[in-house]
């Protein structure tokens, strides 16, 4: 089965293209790697190692390790980096959208070849580094996940801020300790959340009974609809309408809205399930959808 960069990569060939990193995107779509070295050379050449260009480097070091070639996607991590590193110098990382995204992706690139390779604690200590550095940044939540997903299973769940929130009242995780939980990390624009709507629903209405209590934490972006900007007080009521429209068996879990949460847990992707065991521990750290039956797996085993 594809894999979902592979499968994103696809959509993304039959768009228009209009810098180097979506030429570079389009030629990986094809899995045509040499195509997209030629574009990378022919670019540099002319333009230099511009924001746009170290983006599309980026994305070579993710298709390589998509394709399981470590050294390739290490060689094109580290290039990345390097290059990120000297244009901060001169400007902000968040200046404009391509280095950010390029820097956060060649460190992930990195921390997941070091775990590949059997060096997860080279890789927690990388990513931990780069949080420091990085801490007020826009790739703050994205190394955050990629820690998570290395260090947290086991570790004792981080507290959840349960204000302002929409729905029932919710309590604190300390408070709820005892029972197994479930987190379901949501945007209201993200259609594959609306799509694992359904199997959240399902699984609430199965372990309901034996105990699972359901939270689906949200946060503010800043625009509602056809990305118009709103301010909190237009955008809060615009997320109560679309969990309100889009999950009708969720209508019984609190929905706490607030960034922390979202930088505390990683989520850069979503949707993000957070399982936490009786114990208050993690169980389950998965950022993006997940199926059905693997869900169900996991929560069987903390719900006993």
């Amino acid at each position: 089965m594809a894999s979902r960069l592979l499968a994103a990569l696809l959509v993304l060939s039959t768009t228009s293209f209009a810098g180097i990193s979506d030429d570079v995107r389009q030629a990986l779509a094809r899995n045509n790697f040499s195509a997209a070295e030629a574009e990378l050379q022919s670019y540099r050449g002319e333009k230099g190692a511009t924001p746009d260009y170290v983006e599309a480097l980026s994305w070579m070091a993710r298709a390589s390790l998509q394709s399981n070639q470590l050294d390739r996607a290490q060689t094109y991590a580290r290039q990345t980096e390097s290059l990120s590193r000297q244009l901060l110098a001169k400007r902000p990382l968040d200046a404009e959208p391509h280095l950010p995204t390029a820097l956060g992706a060649a460190i992930e690139v990195q921390a997941q070849v070091l775990a590949t390779l059997g060096e997860p604690a080279q890789a927690v200590a990388l990513l931990r580094h780069n949080l420091v550095a990085y801490r007020n940044t826009s790739i703050h939540d994205r190394l955050q996940k990629n820690l998570n997903l290395l260090a947290l299973a086991g570790q004792p769940a981080p507290a959840l801020t349960i204000t302002p929130y929409l729905g029932p009242k919710p309590v604190t995780l300390a408070e709820l300790k005892g029972s197994p939980i479930l987190l379901f990390f949501w945007a209201h624009w993200c259609s594959d959340c609306k799509a694992e709507g359904p199997i959240i629903a399902r699984i609430r209405s199965e372990f309901g009974p034996r105990g699972l209590i359901l939270l689906a934490p949200t946060t503010l972006y800043g625009y509602k609809a056809r990305g118009e900007d709103a301010e909190p007080k237009e955008e809060l009521p615009y997320i109560e309408s679309v969990w309100k429209q889009y999950y009708p068996g969720l209508q019984v879990a609190p929905v706490p809205v607030n960034k922390e949460n979202f930088r505390v847990y990683g989520v850069s992707t979503t949707p993000t399930m957070v399982l936490i065991d009786r114990a208050g521990r993690v169980a389950l750290y998965h950022p993006d959808v997940m199926p059905y039956e693997e869900l169900r797996s996991a929560i069987e085993k903390v719900v006993r």
